[in-house]
């Protein structure tokens, strides 16, 4: 139907799957039958009927046209939708009305026809790559997926190019809005997701996308998708965003490992340089400061030392004012103790008187009693 994004829908007017059609054709369609044809069919029962009919019974064959009528008139006013449906009516081709899971009443067609839209199902629209066996889970085999590169491959912020694929989880929210405003759900649903996926990583620097950013990016994405269905008005809700890969080009993959590798090195060196900083400068900082503690120590030592010398010359000098003569003897015997006293010490008698020793050699004496006295 031309207002219709289904294309004969699932369960839609005549063709009507799961009992949406007016004469039961089920799913798959097919033209309906001939009602000139049926009307003449049912008037040569009828005829049958009144007159006997071949040797068969007259009740009998009452019971089966009430039965083929009855059968006609469930298809033509009634139709069933699933659990996981929601029926959509329209009358003419203007939507009138939604009913939920259940039996409902409707006009015959062509006068009303009922899509059938399943809205609790799960759809999965692949960006970059394409499953032969459906939806693979990540970090497993890919089971036969091949990559699409026109569309995995995408350029980032700083001017590299990196292989992106992913899926986009969906459901219908809005089933009139669904099958009448947008004609392709599945391809709109890829373009769009495509191009949020180019404009967020468009906008971003490869290295995050490859490492720690991917759940970022599957967040800004999937917040793109939706504005713009939702601005679209195309009655659907993305569930979630998830990358299945990031990597570079296969063709400077090994090229781009290189260089990884030798970013993990230069971290490493930064780490260890960082390291012995860490244990070094505390170090030093405590060696200058034990020094800076030592030096006050001497200065206050030296200081003290000092203010005792000059407070001690200032007596001593009070002593010498009031006896000059005997504090100048007494200073002078006390400096010759300090310098004589470690020194050994001869005594030479010049006047040289008969019975007197002019030699007295006692520092051999003093040798003599320590060597006695141990």
């Amino acid at each position: 139907m031309p207002w219709s994004n289904q294309g004969g829908g699932s369960g839609g007017g005549w063709k009507g799957g799961g009992g949406g059609g007016p004469w039961g054709q089920g799913p798959g369609g097919g033209q309906p039958p001939d009602l000139e044809e049926m009307l003449k069919r049912s008037q040569d029962r009828m005829k049958q009927v009144m007159h006997g009919g071949r040797g068969v019974p007259g009740p009998l064959i009452f019971l089966l046209a009430a039965a083929g009528a009855a059968v006609v008139a469930w298809y033509a006013f009634f139709f069933r939708v699933n659990p996981d449906e929601l029926g959509v009516v329209m009358r003419f081709g203007e939507f009138v009305r939604q009913e939920p899971p259940g039996l409902h009443f409707r006009l015959p067609f062509p006068v009303e026809e009922v899509e059938l839209p399943k809205v609790t199902k799960q759809n999965i629209t692949e960006i970059g790559l394409r499953s032969a066996t459906g939806f693979r889970v990540p970090g497993r085999s890919s089971g036969g997926a091949s990559d699409v590169r026109e569309e995995s491959l995408m350029l980032t912020g700083d001017e590299n190019i990196v292989d992106i694929d992913f899926v986009v989880f969906w459901v219908i929210k809005d089933a009139p809005a669904y099958l009448f405003n947008i004609r392709n759900p599945e391809q709109t649903v890829k373009d769009v997701a495509e191009s949020a996926m180019r404009e967020i990583v468009g906008k971003s620097r490869i290295q995050p996308i490859l490492t720690e950013a991917r759940q970022q990016l599957e967040q800004d994405v999937h917040k793109l998708i939706q504005e713009t269905l939702e601005r679209y008005d195309t009655g659907i809700r993305v569930v979630q965003v998830q990358l299945q890969k990031s990597d570079p080009p296969a063709d400077v993959i090994e090229a781009f490992r290189s260089v990884q590798a030798a970013r993990l090195e230069k971290e490493t060196l930064q780490n260890q340089a960082s390291a012995y900083a860490n244990k070094i400068v505390p170090e030093a900082h405590g060696e200058a400061e034990r020094i800076l503690q030592g030096a006050e120590g001497y200065k206050q030592q030296t200081v003290a030392e000092a203010s005792g010398q000059t407070a001690r010359f200032i007596k001593v000098y009070e002593e010498y004012k009031k006896a000059p003569e005997v504090t100048r003897k007494r200073m002078f015997l006390e400096t010759m103790e300090r310098v004589l006293g470690g020194t050994d010490k001869i005594i030479l008698d010049n006047r040289g008187g008969q019975g007197i020793v002019p030699f007295l050699p006692l520092d051999q004496l003093q040798k003599k009693k320590s060597e006695g006295g141990n």
